[in-house]
């Protein structure tokens, strides 16, 4: 090594090149995929919504003014009046039923058969006994008329499953809705309504007295 400091700088510095040329290069590393969120949120960058929907807040339902209890109570008074006797024919278990209450015109009868009026309320008496049904009907022509449900369907069933084959709820029902001063009027509903086994019924309004 020479004695000039000058030289023995150039010659470090030589050096230290040769080593860096030697010197063993880092495999550069390919940076992964972007995503595709990534680069969905990269390609709508800056953009800004042109509908936005609006949100509407249902209101809660309000619970009903009348407590359940009372509700209860007089459905059973309800049914206690609703005898199964009635001063009219018995039916036959083929017969059709209809009604209509003295004063209303008979065509309100016919639209009624007629499967003009909707059904906005139903009831399924299936699997009840008379007893259970009484106030099963009582509590559904309460609640009904509360909520001002004018026309409604009572199943019944054809009796197929009774000890006689025999329709024992259609024949009581009969008695139980005639006896009821917001039942303006029933008829037998139409086959695609459930026939034989179903009964239309139409209530007076709310504020009908």
């Amino acid at each position: 090594m020479s004695s000039d400091p000058k030289q023995r700088l150039k010659e470090i510095r030589k050096t230290l090149k040769q080593q860096a040329a030697d010197a063993p290069r880092p495999i550069p590393v390919k940076p992964p995929e972007p995503t595709d969120h990534e680069l969905f949120v990269a390609a709508t960058k800056g953009t800004v919504p042109l509908y936005r929907p609006v949100q509407v807040e249902h209101p809660r339902p309000r619970p009903s003014p009348w407590p359940r209890q009372r509700e209860k109570d007089e459905a059973a008074v309800m049914a206690e009046a609703m005898s199964d006797l009635w001063p009219w024919d018995e039916l036959e278990s083929g017969e059709e039923l209809l009604f209509i209450r003295p004063g209303l015109k008979l065509e309100t009868l016919r639209k009624l058969r007629r499967g003009e009026w909707v059904v906005q309320a139903q009831l399924d008496l299936h699997g009840h006994t008379s007893d259970t049904a009484r106030l099963a009907v009582a509590e559904f022509l309460l609640q009904c008329r509360r909520t001002n449900k004018r026309c409604v369907r009572i199943i019944h069933g054809k009796g197929l499953g009774s000890k006689n084959r025999e329709p024992v709820l259609k024949l009581k029902l009969k008695n139980w809705l005639a006896q009821r001063d917001e039942v303006l009027g029933f008829s037998q509903a139409r086959p695609v309504d459930g026939g034989a086994g179903a009964v239309l019924v139409l209530l007076k309004g709310w504020r009908e007295k």
